[in-house]
């Protein structure tokens, strides 16, 4: 699976979503169509606090297309938390974070060990 980069309009929904569900944080799996991530899908039986998110990874879809996840940090720290880098190899090559205060700029990707990854962002 070769990402060329993100939707627009994909980024914008995952900073609403944020803005939505804090002070808690949210969790979601990322598909990508072609080589660009372009949806999001929440599992049931996803739990969320203030500090986390938890999916039940009996709940993810059978399908190649998924691209990793994407969740926020209620606090503002871009930065993947232990938690996250014990997360990220289980679902996934790529992993967004969207942080406080969730607008087009407080996000950052990362790969599944939880280094920098380089996305493009599509309109």
């Amino acid at each position: 699976m070769n990402i060329l980069g993100v939707r627009l309009e994909l980024l914008d929904l995952m900073c609403q979503i944020a803005i939505e569900s804090h002070p808690n944080e949210f969790v979601a799996v990322l598909l990508e169509k072609d080589g660009v991530i372009d949806e999001l899908n929440f599992l049931p039986g996803t739990t969320s606090g203030e500090s986390h998110a938890n999916l039940h990874y009996d709940m993810m879809p059978l399908d190649p297309h998924v691209a990793g996840s994407a969740h926020s940090h209620p606090n503002g720290v871009l930065q993947p938390s232990d938690a996250d880098l014990r997360f990220f190899p289980v679902i996934g090559r790529y992993h967004f974070i969207i942080g406080l205060p969730y607008t087009r700029s407080d996000w950052r990707c990362y790969h599944a060990d939880g280094t920098a990854a380089k996305m493009v962002v599509i309109p």
